[in-house]
């Protein structure tokens, strides 16, 4: 699969819990915070399935191993942190199974009512949030 230079593809579980979503901040190797986000991350390789890597994404993010529901709304955006580059997010409704054990980078991780999303979550987090909303 080829991807202009400038684009990366992500893939993050969407993880929901009695109508809260599970989201984290994490610290980037520049020392930025994001803002709140679904855990998931960059697909580094194309060897596995996108379902694989969102696997492999939250447990090294919050330590979860997770059963995949189903895909969810895809998205293409403008990083924030990179307004000169695109990415492609993929993601799953997931359940989750164990404790969470966040990993090195999260700085802060939180279950938000589905409602009332914080307002510093990445705007992917309410496009998608409302997809779910509309279709359960």
């Amino acid at each position: 699969m080829y991807l202009p230079e400038k684009t990366i593809m992500a893939s993050g579980p969407v993880i929901i819990e009695k109508d809260k979503v599970l989201l984290n901040k994490e610290k980037k190797t520049d020392g930025k915070i994001t803002p709140w986000l679904f855990p998931g991350g960059k697909v580094e390789s194309f060897d596995i399935s996108l379902e694989e890597a969102c696997k492999r994404e939250v447990m090294e993010e919050m330590g979860l191993e997770i059963e995949i529901i189903r895909p969810l709304k895809p998205m293409i955006i403008t990083r924030p942190d990179q307004p000169d580059k695109m990415a492609i997010l993929i993601h799953y409704l997931a359940t989750r199974t164990g404790d969470i054990q966040p990993g090195e980078g999260i700085v802060e991780w939180n279950w938000f009512d589905i409602n009332t999303l914080p307002e510093d979550c990445a705007p992917n987090v309410k496009a998608v949030i409302e997809e779910y909303k509309n279709n359960v």
